[in-house]
């Protein structure tokens, strides 16, 4: 550990109890009975890490892994069950914008009260009042109670008080991704300006593509428990693991049929199937196996921008069909297609298959999707007296992530090249 540390967590842990009904609860805190009523559950577990001044810290891991259970401990919010955290400097912390603000007072007021709870004096925010007000950027409702707001100029204010108040320290929960997209970007240029200041800054975020551009370092936490840190990269890279439940586990190979896991599990096991899917055809064909592998021959649905990835499918035909087409899609969460393709497209022949016939299909491409998140669509149809019929189509049933430290515009990244000479 480094002695020059902004932030020190020491063999942290915090356990709840779990009662199965409110009255163990009352007969616990009131010592009425020897006898255990309780669940003991972990949210983090002997947790131990250093933050370093100067540096950007992020924290990942899958939803319930105790990300936002670890902020609260640094910030005060929640104490530990055992363990202990030191603070070197003062602590902006973007958790749960707004939760200090009283809903009677104006804005102006909450500027006041927020930067007083902080530890800041009237005179300093009286130096960041301007500051505050042109960036959140609600005109004169900040002379009005917040009660008032809605809900987009009550985050603006909360994030602008927050950023404004020039910490030693900056901690980020999700909070970059509050208001419209021009709010949106505002946010990320603070904390650039903040990155090249030198300050501190902890950041936690389900977005990768920030975690690889802005972090120095990343943590990995999972079920309570730190994994491991490292760089971005190497973290990212173990965090997609967990996310499809391999955690380590390594395909082998299984000749010309792809790669399968040693476990024998069925393709789509391995992903999180999108309970809002939708999906119909008249069930003369089946689509009853599906999955992404990314570059490096494993189930995953989080991918690198430029990096090589297939798309399978496993079809089982009920009748004998002419001349069936298999598709996938690639759409955004506004349901735009974005690309796709399909066997007729590729002018690749499935050889008419028969009753009873299972063929498995494997689309290998390059992405270059802007970071972001997709839906994966797949479909099996033919054509019929000139009419197209569907046989079974999945619509959105898993969801694709794509990750990377560089954005272009647009959809697509057309791999620009620059060359600069000076004359």
């Amino acid at each position: 550990m480094s002695d020059n540390y902004a932030i020190r967590i020491h063999d942290v842990t915090k356990i709840y109890k779990l009662f199965s009904h409110n009255r163990d609860r009352v007969r616990d805190a009131l010592g009425l009975t020897r006898k255990k009523l309780y669940e003991e559950h972990y949210a983090l577990r002997n947790v131990s890490f250093d933050v370093n001044e100067g540096e950007t810290v992020g924290i990942i891991g899958t939803n319930g892994s105790g990300k936002s259970t670890i902020l609260k401990i640094i910030t005060g919010v929640l104490s530990p069950t055992t363990g202990d955290v030191k603070v070197n400097g003062r602590i902006s912390a973007l958790l749960e914008l707004g939760a200090g603000f009283n809903q009677e007072y104006t804005g102006i007021e909450n500027i006041y009260l927020n930067g007083t709870m902080i530890g800041f004096s009237k005179e300093e925010i009286d130096a960041k009042l301007q500051d505050i007000l042109d960036f959140a950027d609600i005109g004169e409702f900040v002379y009005q109670p917040v009660k008032t707001y809605s809900s987009g100029m009550f985050v603006r204010l909360a994030f602008a008080v927050a950023i404004n108040i020039e910490p030693e320290i900056l901690i980020v929960d999700e909070a970059l991704s509050v208001g419209d997209i021009f709010f949106q970007n505002k946010c990320y240029h603070k904390f650039e300006e903040f990155k090249k200041q030198g300050k501190t800054i902890l950041f936690v975020s389900h977005d990768l593509s920030s975690i690889a551009k802005y972090c120095d370092r990343v943590v990995l936490l999972n079920k309570g428990s730190m994994i491991d840190q490292g760089t971005p990269k190497e973290m990212i890279d173990l965090y997609k693991k967990i996310l499809v439940g391999q955690n380590g586990k390594e395909f082998e190979a299984a000749g010309d049929d792809g790669v399968q896991l040693t476990d024998g599990s069925a393709w789509k096991d391995h992903f999180a199937i999108n309970p809002s899917s939708d999906t119909y055809g008249s069930g003369r064909a089946e689509i009853v196996d599906f999955g992404i592998v990314d570059e490096n021959g494993q189930w995953n649905n989080v991918l690198e921008k430029g990096s090589e990835f297939k798309v399978k499918a496993r079809v089982k035909f009920y009748e004998t069909l002419q001349d069936p087409i298999i598709a996938f899609q690639l759409k955004n969460i506004h349901g735009t297609t974005i690309c796709g393709t399909n066997t007729m497209y590729e002018k690749n022949d499935l050889c008419r298959p028969q009753a009873g016939d299972t063929i498995d299909i494997e689309f290998k491409q390059k992405i270059d999707l802007q970071r972001g998140e997709y839906f994966l669509s797949l479909g099996c149809t033919g054509f019929e007296n000139g009419e197209l019929t569907v046989y079974h189509r999945l619509y959105d049933i898993i969801g694709v992530t794509v990750i990377s430290d560089k954005a272009t515009d647009g959809f697509y990244d057309i791999n620009t090249e620059i060359t600069v000479k000076k004359l």
